[in-house]
């Protein structure tokens, strides 16, 4: 073989080994990194993911935003008018007189005059005063209320009565006998304004009348009284 010949082949020979070693030594000088990085070690497994960090603070707000366009305008709305009640103030009167000593049978005996503030209210009237009834057989008479002349329908009369079932052989008897007694009601459906409050004297129905007296020797009175209507 000639010398060219030879030199080619010891060329082919010789260049795969130094890439080998060429390879060797820059893995050597790799893993002699590593080992003098990690104190003299090698790099051991990746070790378990962490676990989450705590929230973040809040962050700054931002600007506000533009202000939206007006909307639809609405539809018209009903008028209502609230109406407050007044409270509730109280009304009363009293007319009195001494020793009325009125002997009549048939008629009025006194009368007061009220004003009335309310038209739904009622009112509480009371006679207080001496009666007295005297007849030779049995007899009635009776004592009412008027309100501007009329009796109370609301919802019936005010009244009171005596009855004597047998009466005195003469109308002179001592048997005379004068009790203080009342006639009281309510009575509602009264207008407000001014109301003529009067106490009468009459008779009973089917029954003769007798020799009445009423106020004998006493005071007599008449007291009216504005209530609320109980609903």
């Amino acid at each position: 073989m000639s010398p060219l010949g030879r030199l080619l082949l010891l060329v082919c020979l010789v260049l795969p080994l130094y890439a080998v070693e060429k390879v060797r030594n820059r893995g050597y000088r790799k893993d002699h990194a590593e080992f003098d990085k990690y104190g003299n070690c090698l790099q051991g497994p990746a070790g378990n993911a962490g676990r989450e960090g705590n929230p973040g603070s809040n962050g700054i707000p931002g600007t506000p935003g533009i202000p939206g366009r007006d909307g639809m305008r609405g539809e018209k709305g009903e008028c209502v008018s609230e109406v407050f009640e007044e409270p509730w103030r109280p009304n009363y009167k009293q007319c009195a007189w001494n020793s009325l000593n009125y002997g009549i049978d048939l008629g009025k005996i006194a009368d007061c005059t009220f004003t009335k503030l309310r038209s739904d209210s009622a009112m509480r009237v009371l006679f207080s005063g001496s009666l007295r009834l005297k007849c030779k057989t049995a007899c009635c008479q009776r004592w009412y209320f008027t309100f501007n002349g009329a009796e109370c329908t609301g919802p019936l009369p005010v009244e009171s009565i005596i009855y004597l079932d047998q009466g005195s052989p003469e109308l002179n008897s001592t048997i005379n006998i004068h009790r203080t007694s009342s006639v009281e009601g309510l009575c509602e459906g009264v207008k407000a304004g001014l109301v003529d409050v009067a106490v009468w004297v009459g008779t009973c129905a089917d029954y003769p009348r007798g020799d009445a007296s009423t106020g004998w020797n006493s005071v007599s009175r008449i007291v009216i009284e504005e209530l609320p209507k109980s609903f």
